[in-house]
């Protein structure tokens, strides 16, 4: 009976703790169903935010992969075009066909399926904000604004949003491809052939680039009366957007025939015309078109003439491009001042590093002080080119010539083919034919009349005069390539913007096929010369003094007076180069000129820095002429110096080696003479003069 009772009992506690269980079981549950809806949206919604984000990684990955294949297609073409010698299509034409060829198979044939389930269709607001606050179920939510898009394209939100993700934001192309592209061409720069034809060049690439801006513009603006009396105008078009329109499309970049110059050896001061016209009028256009911006006449109309604000914009032209050219030599300035008081040759990884980042921040630096980065940076590589160059080891001279070069390749030919994938991808091309044909009419009545005027008023005062198959080679070279593009890509809010865009690339495409393609022909029917040997047909020798006098006739008085202060003061302060502070300053000045003075200026080792090359002297005695002063060496490497008066200019016969042997300097036992020379140029052709390489 007593086990009976404990077994009953034992029922009773198990049964009570099974319901005691199963009661706290329900109450979890019913808690949990109770508190974890929000839980478990929140955790689907990270759930489907990272799968968002993968695919978005994988795309990004496979739109870029889409531009590395365009440029290796390119290259391989390249290559191939080479070994046969076609000089019909060069590599920017072959990169803008394949970006068209891409930008058709994106836009016409990959279709993604709709999926506009949980799209709102209408949202009333006054204007459309760039950001926006969405507040969903107590979640707020950022919205950032990618553009309009037509009604008929509401249903292909998923297409819109593929071909959105082939466009780069605009300041990618100022902040990231412009600035190798515009410093390899200061650093690339030859000056003797700029200096020789430094007049001319400046005339034409401001003088010139204004008159096209504002020939364009007035046509254009006529072209778009026009277009309003018969009705073919669906937006605002004012004349400050004729005059915008027309200081982009004045933007040259013959780099096709300039490629094309330098491979057939075409008369090397037609080459120095069009390539310091193209290198300077970049960024005269870019100055000049923020200068139209800027233009901002008081009241209500801000499109009506103002001569007072006509002036300003002048005043805003003017200051922007001294502050941006004062920017940029500055920086190269300092860099070359850090290079020549440092050891930083000995670590040549590290000075190759700062190079390349004094240089690329001079671009930032500029747009960051609301001045125009690519003026600094242009003339931050003149002054590199100068006076930086001289100080880095012979490894980073290496570097920075390759680099540079490397990187102007890839960044224009990656323009080129973002060019012709623009076509297709970008959705909101405004394609109007008349003010097509009016574009084109305007930019070729805009380079005529630049050219031809000019040089007209040029040849007046030129002894070297420019001849009419030049002029009509330079009027058939004015090509529109980056910097036209980089310019109208990087506002295309308004109407009249996004006609503007649309025109442009139809203008380059035909600049850079037709008229760059066509250059062999062009230059066989005007007869130029090609084949030309630039030693033989420029080259002075030093020992024939009327040659040197038609030198220093033909080198402009301007460089004449620049060089003399150039070569005494500037070259021995910032660089290893030129003759001894010590020769030149005067006596009061010893102090300070022999801490100005490096060691390597007095090193006792004869080398020709440009193209890496050494000259070593073996024997003979070398007498040098610095104004009055004169600095002998012996066999020994002593040095002495005298002079009867000090001169703080630099001899005739200085100048005429300047200019007779292009960018090279050489040293000589105790001190360094500037004796410029080309590339391939032999330094003396005195055989008496023994020289081992």
């Amino acid at each position: 009976m007593a086990f009976k009772v404990t077994v009953n009992s034992a029922w009773r506690a198990t049964r009570t703790l099974w319901l005691l269980m199963l009661v706290s079981l329900s109450v979890c549950i019913c808690v949990c169903r109770a508190a974890s809806p929000q839980e478990e949206d929140s955790a689907m919604e990270n759930i489907v935010t990272e799968k968002k984000a993968e695919e978005s990684h994988r795309q990004d990955s496979a739109d870029l992969l889409i531009f590395i294949t365009l440029l290796t297609l390119t290259i391989l073409t390249i290559w191939s075009f080479k070994h046969r010698r076609f000089r019909f299509l060069h590599e920017t034409g072959l990169a803008m066909i394949y970006g068209l060829l891409v930008g058709v198979v994106l836009r016409y044939g990959i279709h993604v399926p709709r999926d506009i389930s949980n799209v709102t269709l209408s949202c009333h607001v006054n204007a459309s904000p760039a950001t926006l606050l969405v507040n969903v179920s107590g979640k707020f939510y950022e919205y950032t604004l990618k553009g309009e898009i037509s009604a008929n394209e509401v249903n292909d939100v998923q297409d819109n949003e593929m071909l959105r993700k082939v466009t780069f934001d605009p300041e990618v192309f100022f902040n990231i491809l412009l600035p190798p592209i515009i410093f390899h061409a200061g650093y690339s720069l030859k000056r003797r052939h700029f200096f020789r034809n430094m007049g001319s060049i400046l005339a034409y690439a401001f003088l010139g680039t204004v008159i096209s801006c504002f020939v364009i513009g007035l046509l254009m603006y006529g072209c778009v009366m026009l277009m309003k009396q018969v009705k073919q105008l669906d937006g605002d078009f004012f004349f400050t957007d004729c005059l915008f329109f027309g200081a982009i499309v004045s933007a040259t970049d013959p780099v096709t025939v300039l490629a094309i110059f330098n491979e057939l050896q075409v008369d090397v001061d037609l080459y120095a015309l069009l390539f310091g016209e193209s290198v300077l009028n970049d960024a005269v256009a870019v100055v000049l078109s923020s200068s139209i911006v800027a233009y901002q006449p008081e009241g209500d109309n801000s499109h009506t003439f103002e001569v007072m604000a006509m002036l300003k914009s002048f005043g805003i032209f003017l200051g922007v491009f001294s502050g941006s050219f004062a920017l940029g030599v500055a920086t190269g300035v300092v860099t070359a001042l850090v290079t020549k008081f440092t050891k930083l040759r000995d670590f040549q990884l590290l000075e190759t590093a700062l190079f390349f980042l004094m240089s690329w921040s001079t671009f930032l630096l500029a747009e960051a002080c609301g001045f125009t980065g690519v003026v600094a940076v242009l003339f931050c590589g003149i002054t590199q080119a100068h006076y930086t160059f001289n100080n880095l080891s012979p490894e980073s001279q290496d570097r920075t010539k390759q680099l540079f070069e490397l990187l102007n390749f890839l960044a224009e030919n990656f323009i080129f083919s973002y060019m012709g994938l623009t076509l297709f991808t970008f959705q909101n091309h405004v394609f109007n034919p008349m003010f097509i044909v009016g574009a084109f009419l305007a930019v070729f009545l805009g380079r005529a009349a630049n050219i031809y005027p000019l040089s007209f008023l040029l040849n007046l005062g030129r002894r070297n005069k420019i001849r009419s198959n030049f002029q009509h080679m330079m009027m058939f070279a004015g090509l529109r390539g980056a910097m036209t593009f980089a310019l109208s890509i990087r506002d295309t809010a308004t109407y009249a913007r996004q006609m503007m865009f649309s025109t442009t690339l139809l203008v380059v495409f035909f600049t850079v096929w037709i008229c760059g393609g066509g250059t062999t022909q062009m230059l066989s029917c005007q007869r130029i010369r090609v084949g030309v040997d630039s030693d033989q047909d420029n080259s002075i020798s030093i020992s024939d003094g009327s040659e040197r006098r038609s030198t220093k006739q033909e080198s402009a008085w301007l460089f004449r007076i620049w060089y003399n202060f150039d070569h005494n003061y500037l070259k021995p302060i910032l660089t290893h180069s030129g003759p001894p502070l010590t020769a030149t300053l005067p006596p009061c000045c010893g102090p300070l000129a022999r801490f100005l003075t490096s060691p390597q200026a007095y090193e006792n080792e004869c080398q020709l820095n440009d193209d890496d090359s050494e000259l070593i002297l073996t024997d003979g005695d070398i007498n040098l002429t610095y104004g009055d002063i004169t600095v002998s060496t012996d066999a020994t490497g002593a040095h002495t110096s005298g002079s009867s008066a000090f001169a703080g200019a630099t001899s005739s016969d200085d100048l005429d080696r300047e200019l007779a042997y292009g960018d090279h300097e050489l040293v000589m036992r105790g001190t360094r003479l500037v004796l410029p020379m080309d590339d391939s140029e032999p330094p003396f052709t005195d055989p008496h003069q023994r020289f081992r390489m």
